[in-house]
């Protein structure tokens, strides 16, 4: 999916709440080599990320400084404006792809695509609380390849 993304000459960036930290079930440290080593996997197969950006706060738990009412942490924009400055992403242009309904929170709050894939947590939010969400998902899909492969055959038509 990363690689499909690359050769698109899409930006493949990461956005991920990781408020285990803020919570003390592992320090950032932990966080760090599990980014590395996502990151060799990637680059095994041929692909790369662009970035990966992490919201480690938690807006009640924890000490300072993870324990933050910040604007990194999904839905809240604060990552992908970092990406829009540091990269020059046209969020409006934009997919989020996740698994919550924050992920497409978040894409809406940028005006941005948001697409739920039904692994992880998705078919579950899917299946019992999306019938109450005020806006249903810009697309669904069985997973991460899936999506990514539907999203770049829909915006090359």
């Amino acid at each position: 999916a990363v690689r499909a993304i690359n050769q698109a000459s899409w930006l493949a960036v990461v956005v991920t709440n990781q408020a285990g930290v803020a919570r003390g079930y592992f320090p950032e440290s932990v966080f760090d080599e599990v980014q590395d080593r996502l990151r060799r996997s990637v680059e095994s197969g041929g692909a790369r990320f662009d970035a990966v950006y992490a919201c480690l706060h938690h807006p009640s738990v924890g000490d300072a400084p993870y324990r933050a009412d910040c604007d990194c942490r999904k839905p809240r924009p604060g990552l992908l404006r970092q990406a829009e400055s540091e990269l020059g992403a046209d969020l409006a242009r934009s997919w989020v792809i996740g698994d919550r309904h924050s992920d497409l929170q978040l894409a809406w709050n940028v005006g941005a695509r948001g697409a739920l894939v039904k692994s992880g947590y998705g078919l579950g939010e899917l299946t019992y609380l999306a019938p109450g969400w005020a806006r249903q998902p810009d697309l669904v899909a069985e997973n991460l390849l899936e999506a990514v492969e539907r999203i770049l055959g829909r915006d090359s038509e």
